[in-house]
């Protein structure tokens, strides 16, 4: 594996500021912990009182945070060498690591505890279970390890809806195990768009995605595969009774889409048209995850669930 350099370190004269501290804790992988929590939080059997569900969203949105932080702690390294990464706080050297180490360490218990105590344990469990599992399962051991890294690491992104579920309930169901699944799916395509798009970074790096050890064509083969299969898993909550007519149409038409841009991934292979193909993909991916969660949020809002 490539010797990777270590983070430039902060310089004196330089200041971090609360930007660099807010970049820290990925705020966009943080809004859609919020979202998919809130998701599986109102589609739970009999609600959750206001009060209760604003709470454990922040306890929520802190364990996401701290999760990123952490993985930008231990991630350093690799990250400087890699071209969509190099601009983070630690490889720019804007916050040292230790600040970095603090603030998720910090996030990470204090948003477990506070769920736990607040809303109540179950959920406070799944949540710390969450964050070692991105941390020391994903982060520190298989993304450096087998290209299947993003396949099984990837289950912590899948938790949120678990957990917004536990604490409207207290519980685990078989339904908040269908959310769970939908991301769980999601994943591998969304994120190997990414990596083929970006492969030259990794091959620097050294991290063994996908398209690094098998190559671009078994890459977008299983891309197609996890696309066909994601289309199915995204039309089930309607089908079970956990949703109606407008999220089963979105579902429907989303995942068509989204199989479509797998497709023209698959079939495009060279030249401008396989790059323009990869970003459609990565971009389509991220508008059906939002819409099948808003669709499950609208549904209960406008009283149709």
């Amino acid at each position: 594996m490539t010797e990777i350099a270590a983070p430039t370190r902060l310089e004196d004269d330089q200041t971090a500021t609360l930007s660099d501290y807010w970049a820290l804790l990925k705020p966009r992988v943080m809004s859609l912990a919020v979202l998919t929590a809130l998701a599986g939080m109102v589609a739970a059997p009999g609600g959750v009182h206001p009060v209760i569900g604003a709470t454990a969203l922040i306890f929520i949105a802190m364990g996401a945070g701290a999760s990123g932080a952490l993985n930008m702690w231990y991630d350093a390294d690799i990250d400087r060498v890699m071209a969509r990464t190099a601009t983070r706080p630690l490889p720019r050297g804007a916050v040292p690591a230790d600040e970095a180490l603090t603030l998720g360490s910090v996030l990470g218990l204090g948003s477990v505890i506070g769920l736990g105590v607040l809303v109540n344990w179950t959920a406070g469990a799944l949540l710390a279970f969450t964050i070692l599992w991105y941390i020391l399962f994903y982060t520190a051991y298989l993304k450096r390890r087998t290209p299947q890294n993003i396949v099984i690491g990837g289950a912590a992104g899948a938790f949120p809806p678990m957990i917004g579920w536990a604490a409207a309930t207290g519980s685990v169901s078989w339904e908040s195990v269908l959310l769970f699944l939908i991301i769980f799916i999601w994943t591998p395509p969304h994120f190997w768009a990414l990596a083929l798009l970006r492969v030259r970074d990794y091959e620097r790096a050294g991290v063994p995605m996908l398209p690094v050890t098998s190559g671009a064509d078994e890459t977008r083969r299983q891309i197609l595969i996890y696309s066909a299969l994601m289309a199915p898993v995204g039309v089930a909550p309607a089908l079970v009774g956990m949703a109606s007519w407008l999220y089963l149409a979105i579902a429907t038409v989303g995942g068509a889409l989204f199989l479509h841009a797998a497709w023209r991934v698959y079939a495009e292979r060279e030249g401008q048209a396989a790059m323009s193909a990869l970003r459609r993909l990565f971009a389509v991916s991220i508008f059906y995850l939002f819409a099948l969660f808003g669709a499950l949020l609208l549904e209960h809002a406008v009283g149709l669930a």
